[in-house]
């Protein structure tokens, strides 16, 4: 049977360091220095938020040859050029081909990727882009017994529940039931011309904090 859960939310930024220091500043936290990815010139930083559940933040690496085609998590779009963000999440499937043979094409294909000595497949739109203004997941799948946060360390924090607020709820209700995703993500309605966006609620050793919106 099909199952998708939570993996990772996604904050985007035009530097590393500038999201590095929006997370840093809104947590009160250090994050860990992921890598690099190869085949799309990007590097990241990670957050533990409980088992099998991260933070990531993205960017462009400045020292690494431009790809040869768009970059995912739509950082080649200039809407990123001008401060840190949360863009998008990833779930996290237990089988990537059917979840996404339930989506039409624009979502994506299924691409190898690595980062160091870990690899997995995800999901990309050929354009970088982000399928629903990035309120629905990214399509991902780890090898067996590998994740990223068996190699970070504990922090206190932890994801207390992730929103999303689109103006067409029903269609992200409607893919969210086609990946199998089970655990808690509420979708509310904005009116047609509003902008979509999401909201993480973290617990940290200080307190209550809210990353997005």
């Amino acid at each position: 049977m099909l199952h998708s859960h939570l993996d990772h939310i996604v904050i985007t930024a035009p530097t590393l360091q500038t999201g590095v220091e929006y997370v840093e500043q809104v947590l009160g936290v250090r994050l860990q220095t992921g890598g690099k990815h190869p085949r799309m010139g990007t590097h990241n930083c990670l957050l533990k938020l409980g088992e099998k559940l991260y933070l990531e933040v993205i960017a462009i690496n400045p020292n690494a040859s431009a790809p040869n085609r768009s970059r995912w998590f739509q950082l080649d779009h200039p809407d990123l050029s001008q401060a840190a963000q949360l863009t998008t999440w990833v779930a996290r499937t237990n089988d990537i081909n059917s979840a996404s043979a339930a989506l039409p094409k624009s979502f994506g294909k299924i691409e190898s990727m690595s980062r160091g000595t870990m690899n997995w497949l995800i999901t990309i739109p050929e354009d970088g882009s982000l399928p629903l203004q990035g309120v629905i997941p990214t399509l991902i799948q780890w090898p067996n017994a590998v994740h990223p946060t068996t190699k970070l360390p504990e922090n206190g924090c932890t994801l207390v529940r992730l929103e999303g607020f689109h103006s067409e709820p029903d269609k992200v209700i409607r893919v969210l039931n086609a990946i199998g995703f089970e655990g808690h993500f509420r979708v509310s309605a904005l009116l047609p011309g509003q902008k979509p966006y999401l909201v993480a609620h973290i617990q940290t050793p200080t307190g209550l904090h809210k990353l997005g919106g």
